[in-house]
């Protein structure tokens, strides 16, 4: 791992058992190194209550959703290359963040109706100084809920399902399960408590990361501590929910869940570098080495190597690989609709934000800009499309690891505390959304 900063300061983080991060829209995660995965840091645009939860806000994010949808991408978007000075200003931005990331490495895209630009920093594996490049593929962690929740508004647009059924149509055994309904799943407010804050499950995940973990067993887990509250009273960020949505998913379709994913998005938007890994721990190759602080034998100053850390502890909540190639496309068809959902559903994804920053049916909003961060251990990603410019922007980076004037999340010993707190890759996207002239504003981690 690089050293951070310019001061040197031998604080260590307080480890525990970390709260797995499969993380949602910004920042943060908001407490990881501690049991709780939402608090009032890590959402955006509501009031914190008690046990984590958020009320929601009332105003819009996206501000003219029929020109989002309406928007053809141009000939020049993905033929062209970024003019000069923009690129400068980007990579500028990009070399002073990755600075103050806590990474070896990173890989960032940027595509606007001018053209595209990616380019690589760091290192893909500090052991033999091997150098970061663009095609690596990368975990996404919680970047595959919206592949997830975009499966659910596909299966509604064809009436197999409805927003409004009840979970227990589906699945059995879900606490308040007759009032749980698919929409309330989708946009964290069902009420579910997530498997990832349970001591208990942590455990045993960071004694023997290589377990492999079954839907069910993962269920089984969230839903023996769940109500903790009333079904839509509150947002909660609930890894469950996305694993309730897999288990729907392959109820109607009668398929896995996998296989969806490929017939109804991979193929139709030509994701050929994004896949589904099962119980393999393997990343196609090429791919970076990742490094985190969770788990029980990390220290600030030893990083834990997580890259084949068993990934099944994500499913349909964050299970997927891909890469900045298909990521691109997919986040821009994933702001717009096109190629995924009519301008129906999309209009009502896009007005489904409860603020002007906030989370919505399977993914969230900030400043206009629609999208995911995602997190496993060793891997951050964060895919966002701004809704008023068409512009797509992507950071992946081989690490989970926080940085900068962090209260909850594990840092680096020689951490620059001068800096705001935040995950590597919302570091980085942050500081390339200001020369793209609509700066990201996430809410602070801690």
């Amino acid at each position: 791992m690089k050293h951070l900063g310019h001061r040197r300061r031998s604080r260590r983080a307080p480890l525990g058992a970390a709260a797995i991060a499969l993380c949602l829209v910004a920042a943060a995660c908001g407490s990881r190194g501690t049991s709780s995965n939402t608090t009032s840091s890590s959402i955006p645009g509501g009031t914190a209550t008690s046990g984590g939860a958020v009320e929601a806000a009332s105003s819009t994010c996206v501000t003219d959703v029929d020109k989002v949808i309406a928007t053809e991408p141009t000939a020049a978007s993905t033929t062209a290359a970024l003019p000069a000075d923009l690129v400068t200003k980007l990579d500028a931005a990009a070399q002073s963040s990755f600075a103050q990331a806590a990474s070896p490495g990173a890989v960032v895209g940027v595509r606007t109706p001018s053209g595209t630009w990616i380019q690589s920093y760091g290192l893909a594996d500090p052991a033999i100084k091997a150098p970061m490049t663009s095609d690596v593929h990368q975990r996404i962690g919680s970047v595959t809920k919206t592949f997830t929740g975009t499966l659910i508004l596909q299966l509604a647009e064809q009436s197999k399902l409805s927003l409004d059924d009840p979970i227990d149509k589906y699945v059995p055994g879900v606490p308040n399960g007759d009032r749980v309904t698919l929409r309330v799943l989708a946009n964290m407010t069902s009420g579910v408590a997530s498997y990832t804050t349970s001591d208990a499950f942590l455990s045993k995940y960071f004694a023997h990361p290589e377990t492999i973990f079954t839907p069910d067993e993962l269920l089984a887990v969230g839903l023996a501590e769940s109500p903790i509250f009333e079904p839509g009273a509150k947002f909660n960020y609930s890894n469950t929910n996305t694993v309730l949505l897999g288990k729907v998913v392959e109820k109607v379709t009668g398929q896995k869940v996998e296989d969806v994913y490929a017939e109804k998005i991979l193929g139709p938007l030509g994701l050929t570098n994004t896949s589904w890994p099962g119980v393999s721990p393997l990343i196609p190759e090429p791919h970076a080495q990742g490094f985190t602080l969770q788990g029980n034998t990390a220290t600030p100053d030893n990083p834990t190597n997580a890259t084949n850390w068993s990934p099944t502890f994500g499913w349909t909540a964050g299970e997927m690989i891909s890469n900045v190639n298909d990521l691109l496309v997919y986040g821009r068809a994933l702001g717009t609709g096109q190629g995924l959902l009519s301008p129906a559903t999309q209009a009502e994804r896009l007005t489904s934000f409860p603020g002007a920053t906030g989370y919505g049916l399977a993914m969230g909003c900030v400043s206009g800009w629609v999208g995911h961060t995602g997190e496993l251990p060793g891997y951050n990603t964060s895919v966002f499309y701004d809704t008023t410019s068409d512009t797509t922007v992507i950071v992946e980076v081989n690490s989970d690891i926080s940085s900068g004037d962090c209260e909850q999340s594990p840092t680096l010993t020689d951490d620059p505390r001068d800096a705001v707190c935040m995950s590597p890759a919302t570091r980085m996207f942050v500081a390339l959304s200001t020369p793209l002239g609509n700066t990201f504003n996430p809410p602070p981690a801690k």
